[in-house]
C-alpha cells in the first residue's frame, strides 16, 4: 500500500473520530500505551477538537473518556514551545476542576492521563517515550508512601496514591529511529512516517490501515487534508528557513569579531579579506 495513502495521525482524530469503528483505532493506540485495555465512552468537546478552517493551527487536542469514567487527553504539538511542561499541567488542572461540580466531595476526582505527542525535542533526554507519575519516599525510610487499608477499602482497587494523581506520557516522535522493537513502536512509526507497516499487528492499528485512508475520504475532505498537509510542509519550511539564517548570522558575527581583531593588530586588509571573506568596504567599515 501506497504510505501517503494513510491519513497522518493528527488529522485524523481531530476529523475522524465520528463512529465505534474509529473509537477502536484510539483504544488500540491507548491500550497499547497505558498498557492496559482501554474503552472509549466519548469523545468529549475541546477547544481544538472543533472543526475549523485554520489548519495552520499548530496543535490538536482531544478529551476522551473512557468506560471507568476516567479522562485522557492526547495532545499533538508540532512546534517548539519552552513552557510546553507547564501547559501539561495546565491542562490536567482544567480538566479536573471543570470536571468536579461545586459541593462534589473530592473523592470524586477522576483520574486524569495527559498524552502528549510532539514534534520536537521536549526536554533533554535519550528516550523518546517517557512517562512520569506521582510516587511519594520517605526522606528518612525511603520507604513507598501507600494507602491506608481504610482508603484501600474505600477507594476500590487503589493501593497507592500515584493512582489517583494525574500520569504523564510525553512521546518525542522526531527522537524514534524508526525501528519499530514492540507494538507501541509500531504507533510511533506511524506518527512519524503516516505509514502503517502489512506486518504490524498492534491493537488498533490494523482498522487505522483499513479506516484511515486518504481514499476513502470525500472530495472536501480530501482538499482539507491536502491543504493541512501543505501547511505542514510551509510551516516546516519557514522553520528551516529561520535556522539557517540564524547560523549565518553567528557565522557573520564571528568573521566581523576576527576581522576587527585582526584590524586592531595592524593586519593588512586583503589578509584579513582572505581569512574572513569579507569584501573590502565591509571591513573599512567596522
Amino acid at each position: 500500500m501506497n504510505s501517503r495513502n494513510i491519513i497522518r495521525f493528527d488529522w485524523a482524530i481531530k476529523r475522524l473520530l465520528r463512529n465505534k469503528a474509529d473509537y477502536t483505532v484510539l483504544e488500540g493506540f491507548l491500550t497499547e500505551l497505558l498498557k492496559e485495555k482501554i474503552e472509549i465512552e466519548d469523545i468529549l468537546e475541546s477547544e481544538s477538537n472543533q472543526i475549523s478552517e485554520e489548519d495552520k493551527f499548530n496543535r490538536v487536542d482531544i478529551l476522551v473518556k473512557n468506560s471507568k469514567g476516567e479522562f485522557v487527553i492526547i495532545e499533538i504539538q508540532n512546534q517548539k514551545e519552552y513552557d510546553y511542561f507547564h501547559r501539561m499541567l495546565y491542562g490536567t488542572s482544567k480538566v479536573i476542576a471543570e470536571y468536579l461540580k461545586l459541593g462534589q466531595p473530592y473523592r470524586d476526582v477522576k483520574k486524569v492521563y495527559s498524552v502528549n505527542i510532539v514534534y520536537f525535542d521536549l526536554g533533554q533526554g535519550d528516550d523518546y517515550v517517557y512517562h512520569g507519575k506521582t510516587d511519594f519516599h520517605g526522606i528518612h525510610q525511603n520507604d513507598k508512601l501507600t494507602l491506608s487499608p481504610k482508603q484501600k477499602e474505600l477507594l476500590t482497587d487503589k493501593s497507592y496514591p500515584y493512582q489517583l494523581f494525574p500520569e504523564f506520557y510525553v512521546i518525542k516522535v522526531n527522537q524514534f529511529d524508526n525501528h519499530a522493537k514492540d507494538t507501541l513502536d509500531q504507533w510511533i512509526y506511524y506518527f512519524k512516517n503516516d505509514d502503517i507497516k502489512e506486518e504490524f499487528t498492534a491493537k488498533g492499528i490494523g482498522e487505522a490501515r483499513k479506516l484511515w485512508r486518504v481514499d476513502r475520504l470525500s472530495e472536501e475532505e480530501k482538499k482539507n487534508y491536502v491543504r493541512h498537509m501543505e501547511n505542514l510542509s510551509y510551516k516546516a519550511s519557514i522553520e528551516w528557513t529561520m535556522k539557517i539564517d540564524a547560523e549565518d548570522k553567528v557565522r557573520k558575527d564571528e568573521k566581523v569579531q576576527i576581522a576587527k581583531s585582526l584590524k586592531e593588530n595592524g593586519a593588512d586588509i586583503e589578509l584579513i579579506m582572505k581569512s574572513t571573506g569579507l569584501s573590502r568596504d565591509e571591513i573599512e567599515n567596522l
